[in-house]
C-alpha cells in the first residue's frame, strides 16, 4: 500500500463524491475500484474489515467508509477531507433542488411529473427490500426478527430505536458460535479516547446547545431531531425514513406527506448518501416557515447534525477495527439489527405505496392496533399505472435508477397532457 499526497487525496475523493450515484452498494463498489483496484492505497482485507466496521455503526455506511479510508491514508485530516468530499457535491445539488421545488413544485405540470417520481420511489424501496432480504434473512431466527419488527412498527407504531435495540439484544444474546479470537494490535490509551470523544461531542452538540439558548426554536428543533436520528440510523436511510416521516409530518407538521415523498425522490437523483434527504426536509421546512435565508440556515444545521457524528464514530472506533472484527457476538448483534431493518423497510414500502396510490387513507383502531385503511374509491389510477411501469423498467428491463427516474418524469408529464 502507498500513501497519497493531499492533492491526490482531494482529487480522488472529489471524483468519488461526484460519481457516487445509485445508493450504498454502488458507492461502495466505486470506492473499491478507486482505492483498491486502480491504486495501491488499501488492500482487500483492510477494505472489507472497514466495511464491516461501518455496517456496525449508525449513519450512512458508504460515507463512513470514505471517512475511514481517508483516515487510514492520511490520519484525521485525511478522514475529514474524504468524508466531506463524499457529501459536498450532493449537498450543493440538494440546495438547488429545494429552491426549484419551492418555486415551481406546486404547479400542476410539475406535480404530474413528480407523480412519476413517487411511483418510482415505491419500486426503488421494494428493490432495496428485495436485495437486503436476500442477504439478511438467512435462517428462521432472522426471518422471525424481521416479521416481528414489521408488526411492531406497522400495527403497534412502536418507536424505531426501541425495535433496533431489541433486535441487537436478541442477536447478541442468542449467539452460540465461536469465542472471540485474540488480537495483537495495541489499543489506544483511555485518556486519548476520552479526549477525542470530548472534542467531537462538543463540536457536534455545542452549536445545537447555542441554538437552543439563542431562542432559535425551529433551527434548534431541527438540529436536535436530526442529531437523535444520527444515533439510530442503522441499516441506511430507508430504515429510518418511516420514523423520520412520522416525526416531521405527524409530530412537528413541518412538511406534508406528499412533500416527504418528493424529498426522497429528489434525493435519489443526487450523488452522495441518501440520508441527504434530511437536508432537503430541513431546507424545505425553513423555506416554508421563513423564506430562503432560513432555508439555508436550516440546511446547514441538518448537515451538521447528521454528518458530524459520522466523523465521531469513525475516529473513535477506527483504531479498534481489529478488535471489533475479532468479536463475533458484535457481528451477531449487527445481524439482528439488519434483520429488523428488513421488516422496517417493508413497513416503509407499504406506507409509500398506500400514500401514493390512495388519496384517502383514514386509520382504523382495534384496541392497541392502528391500521391505515385506504378508501378503494380514492385509488389514483394514473399513479397505479405509473407504478406498474416503473416496476417493469427496474425489475424487467433492468434500467438503472437515474435512467428510470428520467423516463418516469417524462411519463408523468405525458399523462398530464393526455
Amino acid at each position: 500500500m502507498s500513501t497519497p499526497t493531499y492533492p491526490e487525496l482531494i482529487r480522488v475523493f472529489g471524483r468519488i463524491g461526484l460519481l457516487s450515484f445509485g445508493g450504498p452498494a454502488a458507492q461502495i463498489s466505486l470506492m473499491h475500484q478507486e482505492l483498491v483496484e486502480r491504486r495501491p492505497w488499501l488492500d482487500e482485507e483492510t477494505y472489507l474489515r472497514a466495511l464491516s466496521l461501518c455496517m456496525l455503526l449508525p449513519g450512512p455506511e458508504a460515507m463512513q467508509l470514505a471517512t475511514y479510508s481517508g483516515w487510514r491514508l492520511r490520519g484525521v485530516s485525511g478522514g475529514m477531507i474524504a468524508g466531506s468530499l463524499f457529501v459536498l457535491p450532493g449537498a450543493i445539488i440538494i440546495s438547488a433542488l429545494v429552491a426549484l421545488y419551492a418555486a415551481y413544485g406546486a404547479l400542476p405540470l410539475v406535480q404530474a411529473a413528480f407523480l412519476g417520481v413517487k411511483a418510482t420511489v415505491i419500486i426503488i424501496v421494494l428493490q432495496a427490500l428485495r436485495n437486503l432480504s436476500r442477504k439478511a434473512l438467512s435462517d428462521v431466527s432472522h426471518r422471525a426478527i424481521s416479521g416481528l419488527a414489521f408488526l411492531a412498527i406497522f400495527l403497534f407504531d412502536l418507536p424505531f430505536p426501541a425495535i433496533i435495540a431489541a433486535a441487537a439484544l436478541w442477536g447478541y444474546l442468542s449467539f452460540n458460535g465461536v469465542a472471540a479470537r485474540p488480537v495483537d494490535t495495541p489499543t489506544p490509551r483511555l485518556s486519548e479516547v476520552l479526549r477525542n470523544a470530548s472534542i467531537w461531542l462538543v463540536l457536534w452538540l455545542g452549536p445545537l446547545w447555542l441554538l437552543s439558548l439563542s431562542g432559535q426554536k425551529l433551527l434548534s428543533d431541527l438540529g436536535w431531531f436530526f442529531a437523535r436520528l444520527a444515533v439510530v440510523t442503522f441499516g441506511g436511510a430507508y430504515a429510518v425514513l418511516a420514523y423520520m416521516t412520522q416525526t416531521v409530518v405527524d409530530q412537528y407538521n413541518w412538511i406534508s406527506t406528499d412533500q416527504m415523498i418528493d424529498a426522497l425522490g429528489l434525493a435519489e437523483t443526487t450523488p452522495g448518501p441518501l440520508i441527504l434527504v434530511t437536508q432537503f426536509v430541513a431546507m424545505l421546512t425553513g423555506q416554508i416557515s421563513g423564506g430562503s435565508m432560513l432555508a439555508i440556515a436550516a440546511g446547514i444545521v441538518a448537515l451538521w447534525a447528521t454528518f458530524v457524528p459520522c466523523f465521531l464514530w469513525i475516529f473513535l472506533t477506527a483504531p479498534y477495527l481489529d478488535h471489533i472484527a475479532a468479536r463475533p457476538r458484535l457481528s451477531a448483534a449487527l445481524q439482528g439489527i439488519t434483520s429488523a431493518v428488513v421488516g422496517v423497510i417493508l413497513n416503509l414500502s407499504v406506507w409509500f405505496a398506500l400514500n401514493v396510490l390512495f388519496s384517502e387513507l383514514p386509520n382504523k383502531t382495534f384496541g392497541p392496533i392502528s391500521l391505515p385503511w385506504p378508501e378503494l374509491t380514492s385509488l389514483d389510477v394514473k399513479a397505479a399505472v405509473l407504478t406498474v411501469f416503473a416496476g417493469a423498467l427496474i425489475f424487467k428491463l433492468k434500467f438503472g435508477m437515474a435512467l428510470t427516474l428520467m423516463v418516469m418524469l417524462a411519463a408523468g408529464t405525458g399523462l398530464f397532457f393526455l
